[in-house]
């Protein structure tokens, strides 16, 4: 019985960076005798044993194969003599089949460290192909380390190609692809994930929403980079920038949907697309079954969005209108992270970056003075019902002229 350190932990160290699972791989052994060990049996589909004091995943070495279409049709055989290299064979990239032993020695059969030194993402074997998911995990990690100057390699781009044309990708179930996409949201360069996605081709199977986007024209006046797509991954690149929570990330890179509706006699104007935004976000977030934050909050950004950007002119009438349409009173938190993603969507524009958004400070600010009013000499003065409403309307009104 043998074990060896394997996955993200390794791969991480070698970059300098932290945060990767620390698992483990044992070779020669059956679930029997790890569970004499005192290891606690946690796999479904395989053997996979969690450590009786450090509570670490070791899972038996393993081989695969595919038996039926999408991520599920596999076999796996955890036969003892399954050696190291072909369980680290079945794996989808080199710098995820890097593996130390005991000694602190690695085992890099198909090339990880250098391909960790080259800055790429290489598959590990042609069986890549057979699983869909890969085609997300690739993504994310593009995601993840793009900043760090990685590239996905030419075949593995080939490879994930042929898989979307042979219909692999509509294979992914909804569960699956929003696990992949939301964890992708929360890194560093989370365009990246839907940069290669777009770039392979899935992007039109997985979200076509988004991929819709990309070729339809926009003012120049107001966007310099006037492809819709662009700027919608421009937006996202903006919320990375302004917040690390996914949610804002979200709401900004599905703000415009609506624009991939424009008809074409509108063009590159697009009356209405808020309306539209609204209606193809709630079918996106049914479709992938997204938590109900994420929809509402993102359903929120695309129907304000453009009298955010004018908040400078509106008149407390209007920004009182505002903020109990946004429900801010009772969700600041939610409101603000609408500010977010709308100073996003304005900084992500070609040579805007860099600009002030005061918009969001206004409406803020706004937010604050309308929610400081004190309503209790108003209950006390024992008005009830809509004459209450009214009373505490006119208290915000007087609150937000000053």
């Amino acid at each position: 019985m043998q074990f060896f350190q394997v996955g993200g932990a390794i791969r991480d160290e070698l970059l300098g960076i932290g945060g990767g699972d620390t698992d483990w791989v044992v070779v020669g052994a059956t679930p029997e005798e790890m569970i004499r060990l005192g290891y606690l049996p946690v796999g479904r589909q395989f053997p996979v044993f969690l450590h009786p004091q450090t509570k670490e995943e070791y899972a038996l070495a393993r081989t695969e194969r595919k038996v039926a279409p999408g991520y599920r049709g596999f076999t796996f055989c955890t036969d003892p003599t399954v050696t190291l290299e072909s369980d680290l064979r079945r794996r989808d990239l080199t710098i995820n089949a890097i593996a130390r032993d005991e000694h602190g020695r690695y085992i890099d059969p198909f090339g990880g460290i250098a391909d960790l030194k080259a800055r790429r993402l290489r598959h590990v074997s042609p069986a890549f192909a057979e699983d869909p998911v890969r085609i997300l995990r690739v993504a994310r990690f593009m995601a993840r380390f793009k900043h760090l100057g990685f590239q996905v390699a030419e075949e593995t781009i080939a490879f994930m190609r042929e898989m979307v044309r042979r219909g692999e990708a509509d294979a992914l179930v909804p569960e699956r692809v929003w696990k992949e996409t939301v964890r992708a949201l929360a890194e560093t360069t989370p365009e990246a994930y839907f940069e290669t996605l777009r770039e392979c081709g899935a992007l039109q199977v997985i979200f076509p929403e988004i991929d819709r986007l990309f070729g339809v024209p926009q003012r120049p006046d107001h966007h310099p980079e006037i492809d819709t797509g662009i700027h919608t991954f421009m937006v996202l690149h903006e919320a990375a920038k302004l917040s690390a929570e996914p949610r804002v990330r979200f709401a900004a890179l599905l703000h415009d949907l609506g624009k991939g509706t424009t008809p074409a006699i509108l063009l590159p104007g697009h009356h209405g697309h808020e309306h539209r935004s609204v209606a193809l976000i709630r079918t996106l977030c049914r479709r992938l079954r997204t938590p109900n934050a994420f929809r509402d909050l993102a359903e929120l950004t695309a129907q304000h969005h453009c009298n955010v950007h004018r908040a400078l002119e509106l008149r407390p009438s209007t920004l009182l209108k505002m903020l109990q349409c946004t429900d801010a009173f009772r969700r600041p938190r939610r409101f603000k992270e609408m500010l977010l993603a709308c100073e996003a969507d304005y900084r992500g524009r070609k040579g805007f970056e860099d600009r002030p958004y005061p918009q969001a400070e206004r409406l803020w600010n706004a937010y604050r003075a309308a929610a400081g009013v004190d309503i209790r000499p108003l209950l006390q003065s024992g008005l009830r019902g809509q004459a209450l409403q009214q009373a505490i309307r006119q208290k915000r009104l007087e609150a937000l002229r000053c």
